[in-house]
């Protein structure tokens, strides 16, 4: 049986928000900064696709070749999914997303300002600054559209509660194996950081601690890797054929594991952030760090295989597979690549996929 968290709807968590004076922004995928968002009190709620839309309306604009996450993304938009937002952030995480961005401004233009975020591809001091500058010009179109100006001194408060919000959300990884929870409902937990405010998310993560010293379900151990398990009762799927997910290269989790920035600057501190957390593709991560990272998971959990589940079309992920699959080949390390669309209910393919790939590892 699975035990039932009581984490909030994301509906729900919009109209409290508004109710109470604040706004809320329609946030595409993967990294961005939060904080900044949140200063001017404005509520991150993330699109990943969703699943379960109608996707005719953004085929209408898009090639077939397009990921679902984008292609749902923009029929979800269109159709007045996130009416309820003021703004709709686009961070430019690859060239599919970026091509979404330039859809809704010069296209489809939806009713709310739609801002584009350039991540910067690569590491080092450069990447920092750049993004720093990056995120002063949403500063000031954010201060454009809202009339108001947040001093540094309430960004850094606004950091502050957000890094601590990471933090817990890096403590709920690495104590997974004495948190007893199903991995749906686990996951259900991480990615609730998509949408709660980090004060709600924070509270849900602490309790979930406070409570931890059991002992995760048992199973086959292996690590997933991907963009997001979608739908998600994969998890669930995966747990009936005798696995369990005891670490995780996602990018709507496992990626974002963000350290605290260090630089008393506040938009500098925000890029340290996010330019900190573990390698991923969209960023321009090398293959060697991804593999190394992927090893180090496997290791750490004591898993014995990784399953790559990932939406089909996605770039940045197939062009990584053949260099990590080879690297974990050599290390001894079995893979096995699950290919799925948003649109459609977790196909049959890709259950006996799985299946036959536990079954492997028994």
């Amino acid at each position: 049986m699975e035990s039932q968290l009581a984490i909030p709807r994301r509906s729900e968590i919009a109209r409290a928000h508004k109710a109470r004076g604040g706004h809320v922004a329609a946030v595409l995928p993967i990294h961005y900064p939060r904080a900044l968002l949140r200063a001017f009190n404005v509520l991150p709620m993330e699109v990943w696709g969703p699943p379960g839309v109608d996707p005719s309306r953004g085929a209408a604009h898009l090639q077939p070749y397009v990921c679902s996450i984008v292609r749902n993304a923009l029929s979800f938009l269109d159709s007045g999914g996130v009416d309820i937002a003021d703004l709709v952030l686009v961070p430019h995480a690859c060239d599919s997303l970026q091509g979404l961005g330039s859809i809704l401004i010069d296209f489809v233009n939806p009713k709310q300002p739609v801002l584009p975020l350039y991540l910067p591809r690569g590491q080092g001091e450069a990447a920092v600054d750049y993004l720093a500058d990056e995120m002063l010009g949403l500063y000031r179109r954010l201060e454009e559209i809202f009339g108001r100006s947040p001093s540094d001194a309430q960004l850094i408060e606004s950091i502050e509660r957000e890094e601590a919000a990471d933090q817990l959300l890096s403590q709920l990884h690495g104590r997974r194996c004495e948190i007893s929870l199903s991995d749906f409902e686990f996951y259900r937990l991480l990615r609730s950081r998509e949408y709660l405010p980090a004060e709600t998310f924070s509270d849900l993560a602490r309790r979930t601690l406070e409570s931890a010293g059991g002992h995760a379900e048992k199973g086959i151990p292996i690590v997933l890797s991907g963009i997001v398990p979608e739908p998600m009762n994969v998890l669930r799927s995966v747990s009936e054929m005798g696995g369990r997910v005891v670490g995780d290269d996602l990018a709507c989790c496992g990626r974002r594991l963000y350290p605290r920035g260090k630089s008393p600057d506040p938009f500098l501190r925000m890029a340290e952030s996010l330019l900190g957390g573990p390698p991923d593709p969209t960023r321009g991560s090398p293959i060697a760090e991804r593999l190394g990272h992927l090893q180090g998971l496997v290791t750490a959990a004591g898993a014995k295989g990784v399953i790559f589940y990932d939406i089909k079309f996605c770039e940045p992920e197939l062009f990584d597979h053949p260099g990590l699959r080879t690297g974990l080949q050599q290390a001894a390390i079995p893979s096995v690549v699950v290919e799925v669309e948003l649109s459609d209910a977790l196909p049959s393919h890709a259950l006996t996929r799985i299946e036959a790939f536990l079954e492997m590892l028994a």
